[in-house]
């Protein structure tokens, strides 16, 4: 019988594995649409075709317009999209999770609801960051301390090596042009960083709001996520830009970030990182992986049963 979770179009077997697409791809000034199982990108130099299936997260910049068909190709593709400004990013969109199973999302909110397990979390993910120190025993406020002091350390070791004049972190939400050229270079690698995790953690059918870092917004765990990778990929490209000049920081930033994040595949790492901080005993085929449509009904003593069953019978398990 159909169930809620069958899908009758493209299959994850069917399309790249997150992990292994393109990490986003930014456009602007022109009208995004589709042509079979891609997206076309039209401006006044013609029409390029983009393989909708390979993108991790597609980057709207100013003056684009995007059809119906195109958002539904992007959709079934399991494809991120987002709305980004001068301003900033907003994430309006996304596609849906290229996983079957809600292992992921159920271990996430078993890590979440549990204060000690979400503190656990959090110091693995300074671990990730640090590895040259043990968070072992840090509390909260312990760790907000370490963790601005390192970027802190991180900012000054930049400038000195690319001779970027810093005197701080300063950014006005809304007046990216305020800044000087080492802050905006700052700013527009962030907004690289939460589009290609919100790509991830969408695909993998994480909850976004449930942060365990961050709080109170309804990304709260993209921030964790695309924070993972401030401070070695982020920051240094961000200076490497702003010491090559003034201009054209914001474009030159993403076409940087671009380059170097699919140098170095960070989708893979990013959806190894999620499931060894989610699931840390998970190994090769565990169900967050699955590719069949399974929905079973939850029961006593933490069973699960089949579902499609009508069990008014008197059915015992």
């Amino acid at each position: 019988m159909s169930t809620i979770g069958k899908r009758n179009l493209s299959t994850p077997r069917e399309l790249t594995r997150v992990g292994d697409r393109l990490s986003f791809v930014y456009l602007e000034r022109c009208v995004v649409h589709r042509d079979a199982n891609a997206i076309t990108a039209e401006d006044a130099q013609g029409t390029t075709h983009i393989p909708s299936a390979t993108i991790g997260t597609l980057l709207l910049g100013p003056g684009t317009r995007i059809t119906h068909q195109a958002m539904s190709v992007l959709g079934e593709s399991g494809a991120g999209v987002v709305w980004v400004g001068e301003q900033g990013v907003r994430f309006y969109a996304g596609g849906r999770a290229l996983s079957r199973s809600s292992a992921l999302v159920e271990a996430q909110a078993t890590q979440w609801a549990n204060r000690r397990s979400r503190l656990h979390v959090a110091r693995a993910m300074y671990r990730l960051r640090f590895p040259d120190e043990d968070p072992a025993g840090c509390t909260r406020h312990e760790l907000l301390g370490r963790e601005g002091s390192r970027v802190k350390d991180c900012y000054r070791k930049e400038a000195a090596r690319t001779g970027v004049p810093w005197r701080g972190r300063r950014f006005t939400p809304g007046d990216f042009a305020s800044g000087d050229a080492a802050n905006q270079a700052v700013t527009a690698a962030a907004q690289c960083m939460y589009g290609i995790a919100q790509a991830v953690v969408s695909a993998l059918g994480c909850a976004p709001g449930l942060g365990f870092v961050h709080s109170g917004h309804e990304l709260s765990f993209v921030l964790d996520v695309a924070d993972l990778y401030k401070t070695e990929i982020g920051i240094p490209i961000a200076f490497d830009v702003a010491a090559e000049g003034d201009d054209d920081v914001g474009s030159r930033t993403r076409r940087a970030v671009r380059d170097r994040v699919n140098e170095v595949a960070l989708l893979d790492r990013c959806v190894r990182d999620i499931k060894g901080l989610l699931l840390p005993d998970m190994e090769s085929g565990d169900p967050a992986e699955d590719y069949d449509d399974r929905v079973t009904l939850q029961s006593d003593r933490g069973q699960d049963v089949e579902s499609g069953v009508n069990y008014a019978d008197g059915v015992v398990w």
